[in-house]
Order: C-alpha cells, then structure tokens, then sequence
C-alpha cells in the first residue's frame, strides 16, 4: 500500500513536470501550424500536415470539425497532451477569430501560460490585443512568438518596439534573427552566443529541420552567411545589449515581460529551440481561487487539496462514430483516476466520472490518471454545464466562467417540419456548448438565437446539417444589443425598435436595434430595470 508521503511525493512531482498552455493570436498568423509542429518535435506524429495543403488531404491533427478543414481556421478549442523531454505538456489550441472569442476565454481560464504567434509582416493585430488583454486581467505570463520569418516582414526592431507599445508590456529578445524572408537562415540565442543555421529538408516542413550549432564568433566564416547579414546582426544584438530590456523568469512570470522568439512555423526554423526555451519558462500548475459556500474565498493549492477540477468546455459528435457529448475537465489538484466518484457541486450529488480519455483530432486513449494542469475529456450524459466544479471534498466553487453579451440575432428553422425533434435536440446540444444562445417569444411560439459573431451563426447551420441531418433557414433580426428586464413586462413600453423573449432561464431579455433605443426604453420605464447581460 502507497504512503500519503510516497502519493504527496509523487503528486508533486507530476504537477512540477506540466505545463498547460493555450496559444493566442490573430487569425491566419499560424497559430494552427505551430500547433502541428509541436507536436511534430515532440515525437507524437511524424509528418506534419500543413494547414494550406488541406485540399490535398492531409489536415491538421488539432482541427477535427469539417468545417475547420475546409476553411482552414480554427473555430473549436482543441486539447492535447504529449511529453517532451521531461514534462508533459497540455496544449490549448484556441480558435483566432473574434467570433469564437467567448470559446477562446473560457479556454483561457484552464492555461497556466499563453504562446502569443504574431505574423512578422503583420505586427500585433485586433484579436492579439483583445486576447493579450484577457491573459494580463487573469495574471498569465505570455511568450511570444513572431512567427514567419521565412516570408517578407517588417523589422525585427520594429516588431519588438509594436509590441511594447501596443501591449503596455517589456519584450525581452531572447534568440534572434539572421536574416529574413528567403534570406531567414537561423537565430542566435542571445544569452549563450550560439548561432543555430537551419538547412531546408527535401520534404519541406512536414519534417524536423536540419540544425548547424557554432559560436556566434564564427557566423562570418560559413558561407550561408552574407558580410551585409553579419554587419545587421551584430549592429542588432549591440543595440540590443545597450537599450534592450533585461529578462529575469521571475518578471515573467509576474506578467512584467514577455520573451520574444523568432522563427518560422512552416519551415520548421526556431521552433525545437522555442519548445526548449518553452519547458524551461513556463511555470508548472499553481494555487487557483475559488469560492466557498458560505461566501468566504479559498485557495486550492494543487499539490495539498485532494481532487478538484472544473468544466470550461462542452463538445459534442467530436467522432461521428460515437455521437456524444464530452466535457472537458481542468484539473486543478490532487490526482485523478479512473471512474473516481466525485461531488458534483452545482446538482448536489455524487457522480462517476466514468470514461475518460485524452483527445488528439478524432482519436481518444482512456485515461487511467490525471494530475493538476491535465485536461481530461468526460462523457458527459447530461450532468454536466460550463462552469461546473467537481471534487471529493465539495463546499465550493471555482470563479464563474467570462460570458459575453450576444450582439447578433436571428429566427431559426428547420425546412423540413418532420425534422423538428432532431433540429431542437441539436440547437440545444450546441446552446450547452455555448457555440449560441437560445431565446425564445413570450408565448414559446418560436426559437430565437443569439451570438457573439456572424460566424456562430455558420457553425449553427452547418453542424445541424452534418450532426443531424437538418436543413434550416435562417432570418437575421435588426437587433445588435439587449438587457434582462426587471419588473412586469406587460406594463413595460417598448421603443418601436425592440422585442421582448425569454432566455434559457425563463428570464425576460429586450433585444434593441441599437444602443440608442436602450437608453430612450430606460427613460421611458423609470419603474424598470434594464440590467447588462453578461
């Protein structure tokens, strides 16, 4: 029989080894790529399928849904787990486009770190910014990445000082760049003076780059290396020793600084030296906040609470083949295994968590343990909602979830009335989700939905015609904002330009044309409150 000492031991060490990390940026920067090169380097599939050559037929291992193969984004949060020289990592691939920014923070909420991928031609865009904004409210230390420098860019001094000003943030150079654009042959890794020359393989980026490591003294002498490239990084690396910003571990992580990479995801240049620097920066899982029931705050430290973890992402018909719903766990303490019973905080009674398993794309292998910084994937039967905490202690919660108020709306239904059962059970499915939000009329005579972004609105469509076999019309609504309504709707007096339904709590929602109408409803209704949803 195992000690408490000997399982504490062996817990702390677990949790010591992962780094869980999401990685953040704008769309089309090559955040999915990067993700198919890590796992590349790290020994978990041996060809990298490119992002640009999905009309081949190879798509990448973290975009499952047809829809992402087809288009080439990312529109779901994907979670993987691989080892790489002696950590385990669990990789949070988010989707970069503003309309699935409410999926996106909610993954956020389960990393202990975030990879920011800046294109080097394009600098530090909307969505960077907004993401960047998320991970400095809830204090995650971030590296960045500027990302292909195969291709023409801006300066690299440039880049540096865009994102000083753009984020309010110190960037610390840690490697840098020689040359760039077809001319992008290596970096120099700033602290030690060691040059790495990066040889083009014959199979392009689908595999692991040819390195050549010598002292930065000697880059005149090797013949890939131009007098007019030298003379640019030496007169780099001076300035950068004379007004660049010092790097300590300690202000990265207290969100002071970020470590700037350069490197080229396609062609594989930089990255086995990012990972490196990656596993040795990036902190392990650390104590979290949460709320206990008598109003009072606790924290969860990892390594002394026994198991706890909570709900930051629905998914279902992940496979076709098992047409499930999954909810995907972060653990936050102690150690998982294998059909534990657990407290399910909000129903109030005990549950198995039955079935769980680990997801690379399409394909699952069970999980027999789990530790603090896993992501664990959980049929769930119906038990499960976003934001749920479970553990075997109960008496908590961990903080509620980031929800954005919706800003487009839209009548929806299904063109064949025979299919009426199956289109709500797929519109609820994905309301659980979060991919939309479901209203409805006062007298329940019509489904409405809501969202962030135009782009839900497709999903929505497109996953109810592949998961359910429904076809559907859908009829935008002049509505770009709304409020929950305190007070007797009958004697509410609406502005010609709103309409009053019912979210899935019953709760009286004004949807107005404009935030215009909203102001002249609250004068209108002194006797009413119109409350932000949110």
């Amino acid at each position: 029989m195992m000690s408490d000492t000997t399982m504490l031991s062996e817990l702390a060490i677990a949790t010591r080894q992962r780094r869980t990390f999401a990685i953040i940026s704008h769309p089309d920067a090559g955040k999915t790529t990067l993700t198919e090169k890590l796992l590349l380097y790290s020994g978990l599939i041996r060809t990298a399928g490119m992002v640009r050559g999905r009309k081949g037929g190879k798509t990448t291992a973290s975009d499952w849904m047809g829809m992402e193969q087809e288009r080439g984004i990312s529109i779901t949060a994907s979670a993987m787990q691989f080892p790489y020289k002696g950590t385990v990592i669990n990789l949070l691939d988010t989707p970069g486009h503003q309309d699935f920014s409410e999926d996106t923070y909610r993954t956020l909420t389960a990393a202990d770190s975030a990879i920011m991928v800046i294109d080097a031609a394009k600098g530090v865009e909307t969505q960077t910014r907004k993401l960047f904004a998320v991970c400095r409210m809830r204090r995650i230390p971030v590296l960045t990445l500027i990302n292909k420098m195969d291709l023409p860019g801006r300066p690299p001094l440039d880049l540096m000082t865009e994102v000083e000003q753009a984020l309010s943030i110190h960037a610390s150079a840690v490697n840098w760049p020689i040359g760039s654009g077809s001319d992008f042959v290596g970096i120099v890794t700033r602290a030690d003076s060691r040059v790495q020359l990066f040889s083009k393989t014959m199979h392009g980026g689908s595999t692991k780059v040819e390195t050549d490591t010598l002292p930065l003294t000697e880059l005149g002498a090797h013949s890939r290396v131009s007098e007019e490239m030298l003379a640019q990084v030496q007169h780099d690396l001076e300035l950068l020793d004379i007004a660049g910003n010092p790097f300590t571990r300690e202000d990265f992580l207290n969100g002071e600084v970020t470590p700037v990479f350069f490197a080229s995801a396609l062609t594989n240049f930089g990255i086995e030296s990012f990972l490196d620097a990656f596993v040795e920066l990036a902190p392990s899982p650390g104590a979290r906040s949460a709320d206990r029931d008598d109003g009072t705050e606790l924290t969860v430290d990892p390594i002394e609470m026994p198991f706890s973890a909570y709900v930051f992402k629905l998914q279902a018909n992940m496979n076709p083949k098992h047409r499930d719903s999954t909810a995907f766990l972060r653990v936050c303490s102690g150690r998982f295994q294998r059909d534990m019973v657990v407290k399910h905080h909000r129903l109030g009674r005990d549950i198995r968590l039955a079935r769980p398993h680990s997801l690379v794309a399409q394909e699952r292998s069970t999980v027999e343990e789990a530790y603090p910084g896993d992501i664990i994937g959980i049929i769930n039967p119906g038990v499960f909602a976003i934001g749920d905490t479970v553990s075997l202690t109960g008496g908590f919660n961990f903080k509620p979830l980031p929800q954005f108020q919706p800003e487009i709306f839209a009548r929806l239904r299904p063109t064949d009335v025979g299919k009426r059962k199956a289109f709500d059970k797929g519109v609820t499915q994905m309301a659980q989700e979060g991919t939309v939000q479901i209203m409805r009329s006062l007298h329940d005579q019509e489904i409405l939905i809501a969202a962030v972004g135009r782009l839900q609105f497709d999903v929505l469509q497109y996953r109810l015609r592949q998961e359910y076999r429904v076809e559907t019309i859908l009829d935008a609504l002049p509505f770009s904002c709304s409020a929950w309504l305190d007070g007797d709707p009958s004697t509410f007096k609406s502005p010609s330009a709103s309409m009053m339904v019912k979210d899935q709590r019953d709760r009286v929602v004004v949807l107005f044309g404009d935030q215009l109408m909203k102001t002249i409803a609250r004068d209108r209704n002194p006797d009413h409150v119109l409350r932000e949803m949110g």
